[in-house]
C-alpha cells in the first residue's frame, strides 16, 4: 500500500477490495518476464483529469490514479496507459505541452509520477505515458525563441513559410479543429503550421536537432521507470518540405478519424502527414527503445491508408504495434466488421495491431453502436469478448468495464475546444471524458469532494464501481471474468487468425497456436442467430468465458448480443470404418 507520506492520501482511502485478488495477496513486485510481455497485452487507458481527484480541486491527478491502481489491477489488465500530464496551458487538456520533462501542478510532481510508478510495478502492472511529440504548445521555450527571428538558434525547429504573393497561406492544408492548418505570426511576418489549435505550432522533424529533441525527452521518462509510451498521432511528425497541396478526396470518400462534416474529411492527406522520412525517424526511435528490456511503443496511426500504414510502422525495426480507428465507426453490422477484420488480415501482413474501441476522442461505444446494434450497457462484454478475442493486443478505456454511456454534456459546460468550434453537428469529446463514478451514493460520485472540472453524468451514477460490484453478473464483473480467463487461453493473445464465412448477424475467427484451434463466434443482432461450421471438424465448447452460446451437434446457437468459444478438432473419420 502506498503510504500518505509518499502520496499525500491516507491508505484507508483505498479500498481494500483490491489489496487481494482471488484471495491471494498481491505480488510484491513485477517478476521478471519475457521481453516480449505487450504481445496480445490489455492495457486500461486512464485520462488523468477524469480519474480520481486527491486534493479536492475538481481535477484527477497521480495521486488519485495510484490511489485507484487496486482497481485497475482487479479488472486484470496488464499495463496502464496515462493520458498527458505534463506541464501545460490546456488549451487541449494537456495534449499541448509546455515542458516534456515536468509534471503540470494541476497533476502532482515528479515525485507523485516516481510513487505511481512503483506502486504499479508493486501491483504487476506496466506503465506506458502518452508523448505528444508532433507538436509543442504555443507557450513551450522552443517556440517562445523560435518565433523571435528568422535566424534564432530555433529559427527552423518549427513548419514556418513566407505567405503567397496575395498575403493567403503557402497552401490548402487545413487543421482537424477547424479553418487552415496555417496561421500567421506578427514577430516573424510568416505562417506557422498547426495542425490541430492555433496554440498548438507544429514541430518541423526536418530539422536533426528537433529529432535528437525529442529523443533526448523519450530517454528522460525511461530514466524514470516506464516500461513503454503512446505515440499521438505518431504519422504527423513530417510534412512535405515542398508544401504541396493536398488533391481533394475521391467523391464518396472522406478521410479517416474525423467527423464527415469536418472540411478536413474531404482532401486526400499527402502532403501534411505520413512523409517516408518519418520510417528513418521511428526507427532511430526503436534503437533508443531497445537500449532498455521490455519496454514497448504504441503509435496512434490516423490515416487514409491505415493499414498499409499501420504495416510500414511497425516492420523494420519501428514501433512494436500500433493502433487505427477502424473499429470507431459508427458502423457495427456484423458484414462491416467482418470487412474490417478482412482488410486488416490482408493488408498488414505480420504487423501487430493495438484495437481499440474507445478511447478520449469518441463516443463511447454503447451509444455509439445502440442504433443498430441495440441492447445498451448489455452489450459491454461482448464488445470485450470480440475485441479479447483479435488478433493483437486491446486497449481499454476508462469506464468501458462499467458499460458507460455517453455523456450529455450542454454547450454552457463544455470544455472541449474541438467541440465548441463545430458545435452543434459535433458535439465535442466531452461526452466520453466526464469523471469516473466511483460511488453511487457519494459527492459527485466520488470523484472529487469538489464539483468537478465536468459534470458527473446522473446515468453513470447508476452504473457506479460500487454498484456493480455488487452485482455478480454486472457488466465490471463479467469485464473481470472474461480478462482473466482470456489470460489462459495463449491462442487468443498470441495465435494466428483465420475468418471463417460473413454472416448477416454474426462475426466468426479461428484463432490458432500450434495445434490448439480456438473457434470464436459472436452474435452482433439482438436477435437469435445460427452459425454452421465445416462438416471436417469437431466442435469441443469452452467454458470459463462467461457467454451462452451452445453447440448442438450441428451448429452454433447463439441467442442475442452472445458468444461462443470451442475448440476445433479434425473429424476422426476412422471411428466409422
Amino acid at each position: 500500500m502506498l503510504q500518505s507520506s509518499t502520496v499525500g492520501t491516507p491508505p484507508a482511502q483505498i479500498d481494500p477490495e483490491f489489496e487481494r485478488i482471488d484471495g491471494e495477496a498481491l505480488p510484491a513486485a513485477v517478476d521478471a518476464q519475457r521481453d516480449e510481455w505487450w504481445v496480445g497485452a490489455s492495457i486500461y487507458q486512464i485520462y488523468p483529469r477524469s480519474f480520481q481527484d486527491s486534493n479536492g480541486d475538481g481535477i484527477g491527478d497521480l495521486r488519485g490514479i495510484a490511489m485507484r491502481l487496486p482497481y485497475v489491477a482487479s479488472l486484470g489488465v496488464d499495463a496502464i496507459w496515462i493520458s498527458p500530464f505534463f506541464k501545460s496551458p490546456m488549451h487541449d487538456f494537456g495534449y499541448d505541452i509546455s515542458d516534456y520533462c515536468d509534471v503540470d501542478s494541476r497533476f502532482g510532481t515528479l515525485a507523485d509520477f516516481d510513487a505511481l510508478v512503483a506502486e504499479a510495478h508493486r501491483l504487476k502492472l506496466r506503465v506506458l505515458i502518452d508523448l505528444v511529440l508532433s507538436h509543442t504548445a504555443a507557450e513551450h521555450l522552443w517556440f517562445a525563441e523560435s518565433r523571435q527571428s528568422r535566424d534564432n538558434a530555433k529559427a527552423d525547429w518549427y513548419v514556418w513559410a513566407d505567405a503567397l504573393p496575395d498575403g493567403s497561406p503557402p497552401n490548402n492544408w487545413l487543421s482537424i479543429f477547424g479553418g487552415s492548418a496555417w496561421q500567421w505570426d506578427t514577430r516573424r511576418r510568416q505562417y506557422y503550421m498547426r495542425t490541430f489549435l492555433s496554440s498548438q505550432p507544429d514541430l518541423n522533424y526536418h530539422c536533426p536537432a528537433v529529432q535528437d529533441a525529442v529523443l533526448d525527452v523519450v530517454r528522460f521518462w525511461l530514466a524514470r521507470g516506464v516500461d513503454g509510451f503512446r505515440f499521438d498521432v505518431v504519422n504527423f511528425y513530417f510534412h512535405d518540405a515542398q508544401l504541396r497541396s493536398n488533391p481533394p478526396q475521391p467523391e464518396g470518400r472522406f478521410a479517416a478519424a474525423v467527423p464527415r462534416d469536418n472540411p478536413y474529411a474531404l482532401q486526400r492527406h499527402l502532403y501534411d502527414k505520413t512523409q517516408p522520412e518519418n520510417l528513418e525517424f521511428l526507427q532511430r526511435l526503436r534503437r533508443l527503445l531497445d537500449s532498455r528490456p521490455g519496454i514497448t511503443s504504441i503509435g496512434e496511426i490516423g490515416d487514409d491508408e491505415q493499414y498499409a500504414t499501420l504495416a510500414r510502422y511497425t516492420t523494420g525495426g519501428r514501433l512494436h504495434m500500433a493502433y487505427t480507428f477502424n473499429l470507431m465507426e459508427r458502423d457495427c453490422s456484423a458484414r462491416f466488421i467482418h470487412g474490417v477484420l478482412d482488410e486488416f488480415l490482408r493488408e498488414a501482413g505480420d504487423a501487430w495491431v493495438c484495437w481499440a474501441l474507445n478511447n478520449h476522442d469518441v463516443t463511447r461505444v454503447v451509444t455509439r453502436w445502440q442504433a443498430l446494434m441495440g441492447g445498451g450497457a448489455q452489450v459491454a462484454p461482448l464488445l470485450l469478448a470480440l475485441l479479447g478475442s483479435l488478433r493483437g493486443s486491446i486497449c481499454l478505456y476508462q469506464g468501458e468495464e462499467l458499460g458507460l454511456t455517453e455523456a450529455q454534456v450542454p454547450f454552457e459546460l463544455l470544455q472541449d475546444p474541438y467541440g465548441k468550434a463545430m458545435w452543434p453537428a459535433f458535439t465535442g469529446r466531452d461526452g466520453c471524458r466526464t469523471p469516473m463514478p466511483w460511488h453511487s451514493q457519494a459527492s459527485h460520485g466520488g470523484f472529487s469532494d469538489a464539483p468537478p472540472w465536468l459534470p458527473v453524468s446522473a446515468e453513470h451514477l447508476l452504473a457506479a464501481v460500487d454498484v456493480q460490484l455488487a452485482v455478480p453478473d454486472s457488466v465490471l464483473r463479467r469485464y473481470q471474468g472474461f480478462l482473466r480467463w482470456r489470460q489462459q487461453m495463449p491462442a487468443l493473445r498470441t495465435g494466428t487468425m483465420a475468418l471463417l464465412r460473413a454472416h448477416d448477424q454474426v462475426v466468426a475467427f479461428e484463432r490458432r497456436l500450434d495445434q490448439t484451434r480456438v473457434l470464436c463466434v459472436f452474435n452482433l443482432s439482438n436477435e437469435e442467430a445460427r452459425y454452421q461450421i465445416g462438416d471436417d471438424v469437431d466442435v469441443r465448447p469452452i467454458d470459463g468465458h462467461g457467454f451462452l452460446g451452445h453447440w448442438d451437434g450441428f451448429e452454433i446457437v447463439l441467442p442475442p448480443h452472445q458468444a461462443f468459444f470451442g475448440r476445433l478438432v479434425p473429424f476422426d473419420i476412422t471411428q466409422f470404418d
